[in-house]
């Protein structure tokens, strides 16, 4: 059973609508990206799912229930761009102060709260300001006090903004984890490597819409062109083959496009009858930034290698 379902939710601001019936579902332990150029709707969607905004239409099921903001609230982490700290208050204070907000008691926040600060090297922060902290170090504050209740739902909206390579990989590690132990989250960014790096199913808004829906390994192979890469210690010429087209190179290796009616095996048997030594061959799947500026620009396919009529 999905964790989340947005059925048909619309939402407008005057004469712009935000969010244009959209649908998607979100299932239990996943990590799921939710993407989308500046303005294409997401954060109002992410404040829908929140309890921040209430829907024109359309509705939330949360756990398998119509979304009730004021109880179910309390199962969700919400990591918005825009960082929700108080800058004045000192960090422990104000960390034990949205623990407690979730519905953590006391002893057990401080618990939590001295668990994720050992792990994240933050023990010597208690008393600092957050208005004395870099962004990294607000960035990682944010994380923790986003987690610490141990919420169902972890919305995380450009949670590496900000942060050297070591605290990404450190924020990455725990996500993983959280995932791991049944947590779902929602991973929203324009970040592209991040999300194909992270996520396993994704959502494509632009202008208020849904324009994709799917599995990661499903995206890219709906978007595949037939594309393979043949690499050789020299590479040979090419006579009288019918199977494919040769469009590039890039190194040592042919980029070739096969033919409809013919497949990969067709491509081997033509060098391997023609004694020519092959060192690799594996099929070009499109990058999501391909995928994802195609559809929002509607240009073609990036590709990354040396035309043969250049």
């Amino acid at each position: 059973m999905p964790i989340l379902e947005i059925q048909n939710l619309k939402k407008h601001f005057a004469t712009q609508k935000a969010v244009d019936d959209i649908s998607f579902e979100v299932k239990k332990g996943s990590i799921f990206g939710l993407l989308g150029p500046n303005g294409a709707g997401k954060t109002t969607l992410l404040r829908m799912i929140t309890g921040i905004f209430y829907p024109d239409e359309g509705q939330i099921l949360f756990d398998g229930k119509i979304f009730d903001p004021n109880n179910d609230v309390i199962h969700i982490g919400y990591m918005p761009e825009e960082r929700g700290l108080y800058k004045k208050m000192k960090i422990g204070e104000q960390a034990l102060y949205l623990a407690q907000l979730k519905g953590l008691k006391k002893d057990e926040a401080m618990s939590q709260i001295k668990e994720w600060f050992v792990k994240f090297e933050m023990q010597s922060w208690w008393n600092k300001k957050v208005e004395d902290l870099s962004k990294g170090m607000s960035q990682k504050l944010q994380f923790v006090t986003t987690v610490l209740h141990h919420p169902k739902l972890i919305i995380l909206d450009e949670p590496f903004s900000g942060l050297d390579p070591v605290n990404s990989n450190l924020i990455k590690d725990e996500i993983y984890k959280l995932s791991e132990k049944g947590c779902t989250v929602i991973f929203s960014t324009h970040r592209m490597e991040q999300v194909e790096e992270i996520c396993d199913h994704i959502v494509l808004v632009n202008k208020g819409k849904k324009i994709l829906d799917g599995s990661l390994n499903q995206v890219k192979n709906d978007f595949k062109e037939s594309l393979f890469s043949i690499g050789f210690e020299e590479k040979p010429l090419l006579k009288g083959n019918i199977a494919f087209e040769l469009i590039g190179t890039k190194d040592q290796s042919y980029i070739i496009k096969i033919k409809e009616g013919f497949k990969p095996n067709d491509v081997l048997n033509y060098f391997l009858s023609s004694g020519i030594q092959i060192n690799s061959f594996h099929e070009i799947l499109p990058s999501l930034n391909d995928i994802f500026i195609k559809l929002v620009e509607g240009t073609p396919l990036t590709r990354q290698f040396q035309p043969i009529n250049s």
